[in-house]
């Protein structure tokens, strides 16, 4: 049976040592502040994670792109070269344009490798959403699944990775489009925070609002835990922004609540990395758990 790799590329916000246990190939978007353009490895090796949101709460604005059909066609050939099909799963297409540019690369390249599998999924996660998803895929190919199978298995497990975020600063979303400047204003005057969620079409939505940070964050934990999976073993994801002491209530909170609910699920913490937290802001919070829907 030919052995076939799992991609994903680097909105997946996973941690560099799951990217090494997991053993996937990830494509790195890049990004661009102070005029100096980035690219988005995991291990965080061309910038500081730090420094970067440091230089956001200076004013500084990032700014991002997308992967393009050459990259993503110059980073398969080196694994089609080596004998081996893709599953590869994308960011989400409600956020990015980036699964339409894998499509591309896959019709180009299956003429030049005919007798090769290119699969690719339109996750509609993003962020750690994303990177539960591939982590999911990738413990089902450690137990011997067949591409086919971790295939199916990933496109019928999307739509049940739950995404809970919050934000620290709304102008983040209003410059990205997210937020409209009149509710943005008053939702600084008035210290209102949004709750925001993925929903099947793999967009960003706003759910509620929340008077406080802290009142934010216990909404997003008891969103997380609804509905959640008592079935399966999965990892819980919590990933922050430039706000570890959020990260840690969180992950206490939950593994107190996991105990109660007889939940097997390890938490985790994981930075949210620059290509999301461009759009978000210092402070963003969000949780990623399984459950029975979004």
């Amino acid at each position: 049976m030919k052995d076939f790799v799992i991609v994903t590329d680097s909105t997946c916000d996973l941690n560099h040592e799951l990217e090494k246990e997991l053993d996937i190939y990830v494509l790195p978007l890049n990004f661009t502040i102070d005029n100096i353009t980035y690219l988005n490895y995991l291990d965080g090796r061309e910038i500081n994670l730090n420094d970067f949101y440091k230089k956001m709460e200076e004013g500084h604005t990032p700014k991002t792109s997308q992967l393009n059909q050459t990259f993503i066609s110059d980073n398969f050939k080196k694994i089609l070269d080596m004998n081996k099909d893709i599953l590869y799963i994308c960011f989400s297409s409600g956020l990015s344009g980036t699964f339409n540019a894998a499509r591309l690369a896959k019709e180009e390249l299956q003429e030049d490798y005919p007798d090769s599998k290119i699969l690719i999924v339109d996750s509609l996660c993003a962020s750690a959403g994303e990177g539960l998803l591939v982590y999911m895929a990738a413990k089902k190919k450690m137990a011997g699944a067949t591409l086919d199978e971790v295939y199916k298995y990933t496109e019928d497990l999307k739509l049940r990775v739950k995404h809970s975020f919050t934000v620290l600063d709304v102008d983040y979303l209003k410059r990205g489009g997210r937020l409209k400047a009149t509710a943005a204003f008053v939702a600084k005057a008035l210290n209102i925070k949004p709750v925001l969620y993925v929903n099947d079409e793999g967009k960003l939505i706003a759910l509620t609002k929340k008077h406080g940070r802290r009142a934010a964050i216990n909404t997003i934990l008891t969103n997380a835990i609804e509905g959640i999976s008592l079935k399966e073993e999965f990892i819980t994801i919590v990933s922050g922004a430039a706000c570890m002491e959020d990260c840690l209530y969180c992950k206490n909170w939950l593994e107190e609540k996991y105990k109660e609910l007889n939940v097997n699920s390890k938490v985790v913490i994981t930075d949210i990395g620059p290509v999301i937290g461009s759009h978000s802001g210092p402070g963003t919070l969000a949780i990623f758990t399984i459950g029975d829907k979004r």
